[in-house]
């Protein structure tokens, strides 16, 4: 055996303890998250000071 023969064929784990849980659920475990608290709000502070002074440049 050079791979994963002896387990590539098993059925897929379930467990009796736990209950399934949603596909939703668990895309949020994998969602970004705000490693620099305030940068978003920083962002949209200068985006709104710059419009306030270019406003032709939109």
């Amino acid at each position: 055996m050079t791979g994963y023969e002896d387990i590539i064929d098993l059925p897929h784990h379930v467990s009796d303890k736990r209950p399934h849980m949603p596909m939703r659920d668990r895309a949020a475990q994998f969602s970004p998250f705000a490693a620099l608290v305030g940068y978003d709000e920083a962002i949209k502070d200068r985006e709104k000071s710059y419009i306030e002074e270019f406003p032709s440049d939109l």
